[in-house]
């Protein structure tokens, strides 16, 4: 008979445990939630605190530790990749190698009558969007924002008027915001009256300015140094002994998980624009030839939300859904290791709780593209204050170990001996440095130098002619068959030697927890205070609450045994024995993720018993202590659903905790 009532049960549960159409989202409800249940805070806020630094609570710090120990099992472990560690204080001669100190850089404009400082591009976006929507009030930023920040923010100004053709143009704008220069930005402010959104008052033209926190190292200040803008560096520099750990097997990942750096121009998107964060970042080694993954096949069939770059190049942002074996084929997608990483962390994000619906991948166009990339792709998750880019996945090519491999004159190369040698033939040059060194005098390193830098194709062209002609500094140099000559050789090489391309897959930890926040976050469709956070059991911060019905002294040694027996299996658990009623008190915890609940009443000390209620649908099961443990270990691992439970242990209904 019972288990005739557990199978009619388990018909229906769909239509009982269905989570409720969600109300609109409420912005400012959520942020008030964060506020007051500590997940995060200003920096320094009892001193008027700083813009762009954040203090983590408890809540906030284990979500970002299950999140990184889930991106450590997604890819470390099951990626058998090499983690390091590498320092946070870096000197300035790397990254001035690596192209930071020149090229790390945003647009800024200043209002020179208020001295108010704005990252151009977002501006440009913020005020173009605002007028498509019927106002320039500012988009909605965080609650901890200082209170004169945010009454700027809701200054309103008169409602603009806009035709279709006006619409239209700033549309194509915004599709194409991020691959603009700072003098076609500067050209849009003056075209379009972008002025302050607050003062209404003229800026100043676009800016270039480095992000990168400088320091010194030392008591004497002599070694300049900066805070790491990115962690990729570290691992670059570290090639060569990573490569002998992995036995010169290649391909090959590094990673590594750490604080990088950028002092952001103007902070004002809350936890997404911040000057501190945690990165967590993979290089994958590959043979410059063919860029292959040898387990793309795995994933060749999964299907991805492309918005590539010439789509955004014609004003649109028009989704293309292909399967990643297509993308590549086309050629949308450069390599099957770019594509096989696009889909891992399409994997990872859904996993760990992101909306499938608001991820896309968006290809960066040619202006955007960074200096050292070939194709790179970004990963962006809708949020209340639009398309945030959370992971970027780039093809870096060979840049990093050519660059800091010449600067230190030390080979950052793999050396492959091959089954079969190789016979080829290319030109070289014979200097004549007798000849040389005399004619150029203090030019004539310069010129050498040059020389020896020379491709095929230049020196093939030099042997025609019988004369090569180049400019150093402004100077042009010619020199006959007297300085150099050029022959074609014979070469047989039984080892190749190669320097290897990299794959970048890099994530923002903090801007996907964030993410993570507003995708899980609903309320209860018969109270809109009662605010739940959804967070997967495998990356919520608590995973079970410990509920005694009452105070009755028979409960305080069975709550103490509960909370002793689940700390034992890796269960991260919370008593919460207050005064408030059991609705009130799950409900306080539905606020912080927790995904279960156990509930130790008069019932559990005859039979030792409990029942185990699940966040969202507030249904529950009863079972044994045995049971409950296995079945928390099931959920809490990801190896059950709570459907799969109540079809197995059938719904108890004898009490309503809610």
């Amino acid at each position: 008979m019972r288990r005739v009532l557990y199978l009619a049960r388990s018909r229906t549960y769909q239509k009982m445990t269905a989570r409720p159409a969600r109300p609109v989202f409420d912005k400012e409800q959520l942020d008030s939630l964060l506020s007051r249940r500590f997940f995060v805070a200003p920096g320094f806020e009892i001193y008027a605190g700083v813009a762009g630094l954040y203090d983590y609570g408890p809540p906030a710090c284990a979500l970002q530790a299950n999140i990184v120990d889930q991106w450590r099992k997604h890819f470390v472990l099951e990626e058998d990749m090499l983690e390091i560690d590498t320092t946070i204080i870096t000197p300035a001669e790397v990254l001035k190698t690596s192209g930071h100190v020149e090229r790390f850089a945003d647009w800024m404009c200043k209002d020179p009558a208020s001295g108010e400082i704005f990252r151009a591009d977002h501006l440009i976006e913020q005020v173009l969007e605002a007028r498509l929507k019927g106002d320039k009030e500012a988009r909605g930023e965080s609650v901890h924002e200082s209170p004169d920040d945010t009454k700027k923010r809701k200054a309103k100004v008169k409602p603009l008027k806009l035709d279709n053709a006006v619409k239209s143009e700033y549309e194509q704008i915004l599709a194409k915001i991020d691959g603009y220069s700072g003098k076609e930005m500067g050209e849009l402010i003056v075209q379009y009256s972008i002025r302050n959104p607050v003062t209404d008052k003229p800026l100043e033209a676009p800016q270039e300015f480095n992000l990168m926190f400088d320091t010194s190292i030392g008591p004497t200040g002599a070694i300049k140094g900066y805070l790491r803008p990115e962690t990729a560096q570290g691992q670059f520099l570290n090639f060569s002994r990573l490569l002998e750990f992995n036995n010169n097997r290649m391909p090959f990942a590094s990673a590594q998980i750490g604080k990088s750096f950028r002092n952001e121009i103007s902070p004002r998107s809350g936890l997404l624009r911040v000057r501190e964060f945690l990165m967590a970042e993979i290089e994958h080694y590959v043979d410059p030839e063919t860029k292959s993954h040898a387990r793309f096949n795995e994933v060749k069939d999964v299907k991805l939300c492309f918005l590539p770059k010439d789509t955004q190049e014609a004003g649109k942002t028009d989704i293309t859904e292909l399967t990643i074996g297509q993308a590549v084929e086309m050629g949308i997608v450069d390599n099957t290791t770019l594509g096989y990483f696009l889909v891992r962390i399409h994997q990872f994000l859904v996993k760990i709780g992101i909306t499938a619906s608001k991820l896309r991948f968006r290809q960066h166009m040619k202006n955007e593209m960074a200096h050292y990339a070939c194709d790179c792709w970004d990963a962006e998750l809708q949020t209340s204050y639009g398309w945030i880019e959370c992971v970027g996945c780039a093809d870096r090519s060979a840049y990093d170990l050519t660059v800091h491999s010449k600067k230190t004159n030390r080979k950052l190369v793999v050396r492959e001996n091959l089954e079969q040698p190789r016979v080829y033939h290319e030109w070289e040059g014979q200097i004549n440095k007798k000849v040389l060194g005399p004619k150029f005098k203090k030019d004539a390193k310069a010129v050498e130098e040059r020389l020896l830098a020379m491709t095929q194709e230049e020196m093939e062209r030099a042997s025609q002619t019988g004369s090569v002609s180049f400019d150093i500094n402004g100077q042009t140099f010619t020199l006959n068959s007297e300085f150099v000559t050029f022959i074609k050789v014979t070469r047989k090489e039984s080892v190749r030697e190669y320097t290897p391309n990299v794959i970048e897959p890099s994530f923002g930890i903090g801007r996907i927890l964030y993410s993570l926040i507003e995708h899980s976050y609903w309320s209860r469709p018969e109270d809109s205070q009662r605010g739940v956070l959804s967070f997967p059991p495998i990356i919520a911060p608590i995973k079970c609450l410990l509920v005694p019905l009452s105070g009755s002294p028979e409960f305080i040694p069975i709550v103490k045994h509960w909370a002793a027996t689940l700390r034992n299996i890796g269960i991260s658990n919370k008593v919460d024995d207050s005064s408030a009623n059991i609705g009130r008190r799950y409900a306080r915890n539905d606020e912080l993720g927790t995904p279960f609940g156990i509930t130790i009443d008069f019932q559990t000390v005859k039979d030792k018993t409990v029942t185990l209620r699940e966040r969202d649908s507030t249904t529950q099961i009863r079972a044994s202590e045995i049971d409950i443990c296995q079945v928390l270990q099931d959920l809490t691992g990801g190896k059950v659903t709570w459907e799969q439970v109540v079809q197995k242990y059938g719904e108890f209904q004898g009490q309503s905790l809610d």
